[in-house]
């Protein structure tokens, strides 16, 4: 129907712009992998090998911890927004992976790379 369509166009700018938003976020702290455009390496903060004081060493560390943390986070849900554009091309968007059923607008609108109905999450 008609309608689908364009609930599906209208998905589909949410999560490119999504994406988009995602590996501007993600280049500030990684880089892509060239071998693998969709791995991202690290950047790491300029460590300052020279740091006697323990605590700003043991800040330093805590520093990348949270890089690492926000940057697993961010490529994650990258990858959730990519199966979903995925999904949208093979015309199977809006359907749960597990029973088939339609995943329900509310939660499309909610998290438009939803995979599952409110029963699969």
């Amino acid at each position: 129907s008609i309608n689908m369509i364009s609930k599906i166009d209208y998905f589909k700018t949410k999560l490119l712009e999504e994406k988009e938003k995602l590996e501007q976020d993600l280049k500030t702290l990684a880089k892509r992998n060239p071998e693998n455009p969709n791995d991202w390496e690290l950047t790491a903060p300029a460590m300052n090998v020279m740091v006697s004081d323990a605590n700003e060493l043991a800040d330093t560390f805590e520093e990348l911890e949270n890089v690492i943390g926000v940057s697993g986070q961010l490529e994650e849900r990258l990858r959730a927004v990519n199966q979903a554009l995925e999904r949208i091309e093979k015309g199977d968007y809006g359907q749960c992976r597990q029973c088939g059923k339609e995943i329900d607008e509310k939660r499309l609108e909610a998290n438009p790379a939803a995979a599952g109905c409110v029963k699969h999450i």
